[in-house]
């Protein structure tokens, strides 16, 4: 039962309740998250890990007036159970429900949008310059995990913050064992000092004595900055903050309520820039999360007594990958892999047991590993760059001045390419395409089969340019030819089938659905043509030619954005080389940041399936 939880519709019902009741509504709320992610899948393990800093959040600071940014914001189903959002959060990532992220359309609570990592921090000072701006007065509290600090977005802000000396509480999140866990009597009393006014008052008295005092100035303050920061750094695991310009107050427990609100309520008064390091743990309050916390950080569907997801488990795209690159690295020690914190969710765990030594891990670094990895291949190594589709595109500027520019053979390997489905907007890989077609020197592949992929990257390491091969989410369509990797030519098409009426050009994952709507224009005596691209850049420049002028009329497919995109290449060529009398249809998707849905649920709604290839082919013969 979920007694007191029914009675909170918004943050201003939390300063009604005890301490004690307070404990009891953190139960409910991890109740009510275990079983709803437990039926439709979500990020568990870090929502379990937050939900006592959320509420001594929503206690001490005043929602919407007061700005709390969440960041990467996978961690908000607390903040969005107390603001007003208990009673859909059984819509949680489903088409036309709540989103799995903060989404400013969705709730005047959620003040900023979040997907990336670390952006909170730059967020919040924007928020806090434009406030001093106006003379407005409210707090702006920047949450950031331990993870996203690893970016280097994150320590630009922190820089800037602590020479703006801005307000602005920023709150770390540390769930990783590797920040020793000091929580403690003497660790609390440190931080209820430096936080009491009369102490800041005599601190702030004493250094202005000595600022009018002629005898001390120079010398005086000199001597105070040098005793404060061996002091800080004897004392004070935060001493790194400190001299970035940030008051320092850590560690603390981050399932204590009584701690997380006195300390709360303690730097909230204070000036300046603040950094609150709270310790939580990932998966707290279920076992299996506490146990395995990766594997719930975003997971399917699961059984609540066992804890294993309730769908069978195939052998994806990714896995494909990984399994492909082991063999690869047997047969060449030049092969090493670079990814973005991401290792898990790109199967290169068994690469990093296998081959520790060629096994980079940059953190949450995008723009970092993608230089990183030009730097080895200007030293003779092949780098597989592993990172999602959504956040290589942080790393623009260095695929095109670091490697297209250079010509350095960077292998770049965008998984989640694509409709990603319940993540929504910010995770959605369908801009690839159109920010890589045009870059020069890259060759661009996608398979459309496992036994593709492994000819592609196996195509890859021997080609001395750079290399994007790109793949969606999920399992893959049943594996064609025998296990042995073949070299592919590079920007030659494949045909699938032959015919008289009409070129289909499906690209990657649109193959498979091509196929069965070319069964069923058979039966409406309509011949098509198949074609599996493979390339995007180069194009098969003659085969497309060629099927134009003698069918006149062609399809291009493709999961990704249309403008752009395969069908704005085709139509590009044609024109280029005079072919002025063949009518071409593109299938893509449009314009738009595409919401959340199951990813077959938004593959339909964009036409991009079988019936809505038959009906494009339709409408050509028509016309």
């Amino acid at each position: 039962m979920q007694q007191l939880l029914e009675k909170i519709e918004s943050p201003k019902d939390l300063k009604l309740l005890s301490l004690e009741e307070l404990k009891l509504l953190a139960s409910e709320i991890r109740e009510l998250i275990i079983h709803t992610v437990a039926h439709q899948g979500g990020h568990l393990s870090s929502n379990l890990g937050v939900v006592e800093l959320t509420i001594a959040l929503h206690r001490v600071f005043h929602s919407p007036e007061d700005k709390i940014i969440w960041d990467v914001g996978h961690q908000c189903y607390t903040h969005k159970i107390l603001t007003g959002r208990r009673k859909r959060f059984s819509t949680l990532r489903q088409k036309g429900g709540i989103s799995g992220f903060p989404r400013r359309e969705e709730s005047v609570h959620d003040s900023f949008n979040t997907g990336h990592s670390s952006t909170s921090i730059s967020a919040g000072l924007g928020m806090a310059c434009a406030r001093d701006l106006k003379g407005e007065s409210y707090s702006v509290v920047a949450v950031i995990g331990d993870g996203a600090l690893t970016s280097g977005m994150a320590y630009e802000a922190l820089n800037n913050a602590g020479s703006l000396k801005k307000d602005l509480i920023v709150i770390l999140n540390d769930n990783e064992m590797s920040i020793s866990f000091s929580v403690g009597a003497l660790s609390m009393y440190l931080n209820r000092l430096r936080t009491n006014p009369e102490y800041n008052r005599l601190r702030e008295d004493f250094r202005h004595l000595v600022q009018v005092t002629p005898f001390l100035k120079r010398e005086g303050m000199e001597l105070i900055e040098r005793m404060e920061r061996r002091l800080k750094g004897l004392v004070l695991p935060g001493a790194f903050f400190e001299e970035l310009g940030f008051r320092y107050f850590g560690l603390v427990d981050g399932h204590s309520l009584p701690d997380l609100i006195e300390i709360l309520e303690g730097v909230k008064k204070l000036k300046g820039p603040v950094l609150v390091h709270v310790v939580t743990k990932k998966g707290k309050g279920y076992r299996f999360g506490e146990e395995n916390p990766s594997f719930y950080h975003s997971s399917s569907p699961f059984n609540l007594t066992t804890g294993q997801p309730k769908r069978r488990v195939d052998r994806s795209w990714s896995s494909v990958f990984g399994e492909t690159l082991l063999r690869l690295a047997d047969e060449n020690e030049n092969i090493v892999t670079v990814t973005a914190a991401m290792s898990e969710g790109t199967k290169l765990s068994e690469f990093r047991k296998k081959f520790p030594e060629r096994f980079f891990d940059t953190g949450i670094a995008e723009s970092h590993a993608v230089t990183f990895a030009a730097g080895m291949a200007s030293r003779g190594y092949r780098p597989i760059v592993a990172i999602y589709s959504t956040f290589l595109q942080r790393a623009y500027d260095q695929i095109l001045h670091d490697v297209a520019l250079q010509d350095i053979p960077v292998v770049l390997v965008l998984d989640r390419a694509g409709i990603v489905g319940p993540d929504g907007p910010t995770h959605q890989g369908i801009f690839d395409i159109a920010y890589l077609r045009h870059l020069p020197n890259l060759i661009l592949m996608i398979p459309h089969n496992a036994k593709e992929l492994q000819d592609m990257l196996y195509t890859a390491v021997k080609i001395d340019h750079p290399v994007a091969i790109r793949y969606p989410k999920g399992n893959f369509p049943p594996p064609r030819g025998g296990g042995k990797f073949r070299k592919l030519a590079i920007g030659k098409a494949q045909i699938l089938r032959q015919g008289k009426d009409v070129a289909i050009f499906a690209l990657g994952s649109m193959v498979s659905p091509a196929e069965e709507a070319c069964q069923n224009l058979a039966k409406k005596k309509v011949s098509p043509i198949l074609v599996n691209p493979r390339f995007v850049k180069p194009l098969d420049e003659d085969l497309i030619v060629e099927l134009a002028s003698r069918t006149r009329k062609i399809l291009t497919v493709e999961e990704g954005v249309l403008k752009g995109g395969f069908g704005s290449a085709v139509l590009e060529l044609l024109q280029e080389k005079g072919v002025n009398d063949c009518r071409v249809k593109r299938l893509g998707l449009p314009e738009k940041f595409l919401e959340q849905g199951k990813r077959g649920e938004l593959l339909s709604t964009y036409g991009l399936s079988r019936k809505g290839m038959v009906k494009a082919i339709d409408e050509l013969m028509r016309d």
